[in-house]
């Protein structure tokens, strides 16, 4: 017989309710008293029925929503939110959008109402769309944002914020401070917030060192690794060349790796090159990318985290807040002075 939830109650010299506190790990729950509960629970090698919560209504699942042509930004959110979601005893329900699409808020509601999941994790653009966060509210859709931001943009629901502004002006800075004047930008979607942010980043680090901020040098494109070969063959055709990019993530800064190499420019002699995300593509490409260390499964783990505290709220319980992250530069062999500031030139 396997055992059940009495049993570890009994085990544990504690009432059922308060073993089904601890595995919905549910805060009003002492420290002592959970680490007693799950001795028990390890003990009797007991396995929660998640088909019982479901019957009580209690949800079981999230849901993770995505619009982003970025395969390795996918696969770290899906990877950082199942790792949390098998850590506290919930299905992940995976669901790709078209954030573009005429029917985005049925194809949304119809998941939610198949799948009976107890909120959503949503990621740009969807997560940065009024009209997306309105209708979830409005349908008490509990939700988590990962979004582009410097704080908060409001106290609605929480929020995992990253600095991009911040980390791209770092980036350009440093860039700068190499000697580099010419410096290149290439953005992403410009759904994403996170692309203005980081060009606001880069036109400040600019303006307050006194360098214009040239157009024929800002190119939009996608955050895709054929938009960077695109767009960087455009920016060597230009006179005087760039000698560096700042490309918006690491797959377009791969794509302008490759361009320069298929034109003969050499890199970093010639062309620095600095991605953002440090993503596989940062550390597979030769030479290694120079980029902004952006953790999304840890991201992801703690919106994950953030919803769940949500779904499990019980009145009297401090309310989840709202969580940053900060990217940090990581200097590699993409990046080095321009000729005429180098020892070598």
């Amino acid at each position: 017989m396997k055992p059940t939830i009495k049993d570890v109650a009994k085990h544990a010299g504690v009432s059922f309710k308060t073993v089904s506190r601890v595995i919905n790990r549910e805060s009003t729950v002492g420290q002592e008293l959970q680490d007693k509960v799950w001795k028990s629970i390890k003990a009797l090698n007991y396995q929660p029925n998640l088909s019982a919560r479901v019957l009580r209504g209690a949800a079981s699942s999230i849901g993770y929503i995505y619009d982003n042509p970025n395969s390795n930004y996918v696969i770290e959110m899906q990877r950082g939110i199942l790792e949390e979601c098998r850590r506290q005893d919930y299905e992940l329900v995976i669901h790709p959008c078209d954030a573009k699409s005429p029917t985005l808020l049925d194809e949304i509601f119809g998941m939610v109402d198949r799948s009976r999941v107890g909120g959503l994790v949503l990621t740009p653009p969807m997560s940065e769309m009024p009209e997306v966060l309105s209708a979830l509210s409005e349908r008490n859709v509990r939700f988590v944002r990962i979004l582009s931001g410097s704080e908060p943009p409001d106290d609605h629901s929480p929020c995992v914020f990253i600095d991009d502004r911040t980390a791209a002006y770092k980036i350009t800075q440093y860039l700068i401070d190499l000697g580099h004047t010419e410096i290149a930008f290439l953005g992403g979607e410009e759904e994403h917030k996170s692309s203005s942010e980081r060009l606001a980043g880069y036109q400040q680090a600019l303006q307050e060192n006194h360098l214009k901020v040239k157009k024929k040098l800002i190119i939009e494109g996608e955050y895709a690794f054929e938009s960077g070969v695109k767009r960087t063959r455009q920016l060597l055709s230009l006179s005087p060349t760039p000698t560096a990019v700042f490309a918006c993530n690491d797959e377009i800064a791969a794509g302008t790796l490759f361009a320069a190499r298929l034109s003969g420019v050499d890199v970093p002699r010639d062309l620095s090159i600095v991605g953002f995300e440090d993503s596989p593509f940062s550390r597979q490409s030769w030479p290694n990318l120079t980029t902004a260390q952006q953790p999304n499964a840890e991201i992801a783990r703690t919106a994950t985290r953030l919803l769940i505290s949500q779904i499990r709220h019980r009145k009297g319980d401090k309310p989840a807040e709202s969580e940053g992250f900060y990217p940090q530069l990581i200097v590699r062999d993409s990046s080095c002075p321009p000729a005429g500031r180098r020892s070598d030139a």
